[in-house]
């Protein structure tokens, strides 16, 4: 794990991790109940937009040449976790 809880004016990112030559921005998400959707289903267009303008800022201070992605671990009231490795695409 590189950092935990950046945070900027525009977002935040719970985990900034290397994997192998990826740099991974992820998403933690828990749900006590299915009620409001999953977990998974909370990282929404609106939320990736934040996610992907603090891992904007976070390149801009720590600039690298690695590739990166973004997942979502997303983790439900019975402790089911699910890891989402590349979950969405930041364009």
């Amino acid at each position: 794990m590189l950092k935990r809880n950046y945070r900027c004016r525009r977002g935040e990112i719970d985990l900034v991790m290397r994997e192998g030559d990826m740099l991974v921005f992820v998403e933690v998400r828990f749900r006590a109940s299915p009620r409001f959707g999953t977990p998974a289903e909370s990282v929404d267009i609106h939320k990736q937009r934040r996610l992907a303008a603090a891992a904007a800022h976070y390149l801009r201070h720590y600039p690298t040449r690695l590739a990166c992605r973004f997942d979502v671990i997303a983790v439900s009231g019975n402790n089911h976790i699910d890891w989402i490795r590349n979950a969405f695409n930041v364009q």
